[in-house]
């Protein structure tokens, strides 16, 4: 079994004492992890914090050509970190790899990208120029459901940038984010990055420290809520990336079947545990069976098992206590509405809950208002468009949504009425690195991805200048 351990300061170190990592598909421990204390937390911060001012200073071509090596090092173990990402998230073996190769591209994108300066005014003697400078320590929190694509988010921007950076993934899955340390503390100097393991207790101290510069987290907006109630005291920057309840609209002109299978993939991807899945859809009532019964007939067919075997489309819930919150939303469902495939867990070891397609529920079920995070979908019904859309936005969150329509200036139309910060028309899931991605509302505050993700992780520098007049 491989020793896993934390990086500090270009050492890769055991913890002060080790918990168990289970496999979802089997809810059994296969794996030990290295766990921090407050001590190491501290030396963590305080590496970064030495390493920043000779990484900022180092030329940003040279930053991004050890960014590009590190993308280099992932692809040339992308077997061993997808088979691994399988054994401690859960998701089937071909996903897995998908998003060690997405965080591939994602290095390689950030380190081809620069924030030239802008001058702003060049007039009358006065020269007014932005620069954008880098910030400092980044602690990075990331979650469970992609703990691999969603450190290189934060990453990529961050060293490419100048910033230096303390990584600390969620205690469900931290040894994909530990085995990239080890990929880490081959390419960079010491200290520019360091990863620290927890049990969720070391959070707040993190996001509090005083010499942490900026918070980057993805989590539940539960949870963002607090990081930027911690982050407040020192008037820290941060990025939120927080929770959605994505709406999929259906408009009247589509094959109600074909559309079914889109906005299916685009709900049970990673067992529903995207931020940005489809989590509720709306359908016309003239298509309305139809569309249930092909969503039904998909779901049945899914072959529900552990990631790791070949032909699983549908792998595991990542953990006990989400596995019980979908539990408690289908048990709700079950009273309030129509089951049409799925809505029990399987009778088996680990967390399985096979795809489930509810119907005929009103808006008010917790189904259809809170974010389920797991393979549930609820199908909703609908007669008039403004009535619709109004329904989509009565939500706290607006990360992302989509519109399905023939008529594409027609279903465009629609998806800019809808108050999200991405909506996708005619495709889903249709995340690029090169392109931002920000949440409205309640589902984040900041931006990741595109150069507005580099900006996010500098200060923007005004410089404006006259000439000294002769005396």
């Amino acid at each position: 079994m491989h020793a896993f351990r934390m990086l500090i300061d270009g050492q890769l170190l055991d913890g002060s004492s080790s918990f168990d990592v289970l496999n979802p598909a089997t809810a059994e421990p296969f794996a030990r992890c290295p766990k921090a204390d407050e001590s190491m937390l501290d030396a963590a911060v305080a590496a970064a914090k030495r390493a920043f001012p000779g990484w900022a200073a180092t030329p940003i071509d040279q930053r991004a050509a050890l960014v590009a090596t590190l993308a280099d090092r992932l692809e040339a173990r992308a077997a061993e970190f997808a088979s691994l990402l399988t054994s401690e998230q859960g998701k089937p073996l071909d996903q897995a790899m998908y998003e060690i190769m997405g965080s591939v591209f994602t290095l390689r994108a950030f380190a081809a990208m620069r924030i030239a300066p802008r001058t702003l005014r060049e007039a009358g003697g006065n020269v007014v120029t932005e620069h954008r400078t880098p910030l400092g320590v980044v602690a990075a929190i990331t979650p469970w459901n992609f703990p691999v694509i969603l450190v290189m988010n934060k990453l990529g921007p961050a060293l490419v940038t100048g910033n230096t950076m303390v990584l600390k993934p969620a205690p469900t899955t931290p040894l994909t984010t530990l085995l990239f340390g080890e990929i880490c503390a081959e390419v960079l100097p010491a200290g520019v990055v360091n990863t620290i393991c927890d049990q969720n207790e070391l959070g707040a101290k993190l996001a509090g420290h005083p010499d942490v510069a900026k918070v980057a987290f993805t989590g539940s907006t539960a949870t963002g809520k607090k990081v930027m109630a911690t982050a407040a005291d020192g008037v820290k920057r941060v990025t939120l990336e927080l929770g959605g309840n994505d709406a999929a609209i259906v408009l009247d002109d589509v094959d109600p079947r074909q559309v079914a299978r889109k906005v299916y993939g685009g709900a049970m991807a990673n067992a529903g545990q995207i931020c940005v899945a489809i989590k509720r859809a709306y359908v016309p009532a003239a298509l309305y069976d139809d569309f249930c019964d092909e969503l039904a007939t998909l779901a049945k067919a899914a072959i529900v098992d552990d990631g790791a075997r070949q032909g699983t489309t549908i792998g595991p819930i990542q953990n006990k206590m989400q596995f019980d919150k979908v539990k408690a939303l289908l048990d709700d469902a079950r009273e309030r509405g129509t089951i049409l495939s799925g809505g029990e867990a399987l009778d088996r070891p680990g967390y399985f809950i096979p795809p489930t397609i509810v119907r005929d529920l009103d808006d008010e079920a917790p189904l259809v208002r809170e974010e389920q995070f797991g393979p549930v979908l609820p199908v909703l019904s609908y007669q008039d468009i403004d009535d619709v859309i109004a329904r989509a936005n009565a939500s706290d969150y607006g990360l992302g949504g989509s519109v399905w329509g023939k008529d594409l200036a027609r279903a465009t139309d629609v998806a800019r009425r809808i108050d999200t910060g991405t909506v996708w028309v005619n495709q889903v899931l249709a995340i690029d690195a090169t392109i931002p991605f920000r949440g409205a509302k309640q589902s984040g505050l900041g931006g990741e991805l595109g150069e507005a993700g580099l900006h996010e992780y500098t200060q923007a520098h005004i410089i404006n200048a006259v000439a000294l007049e002769d005396a």
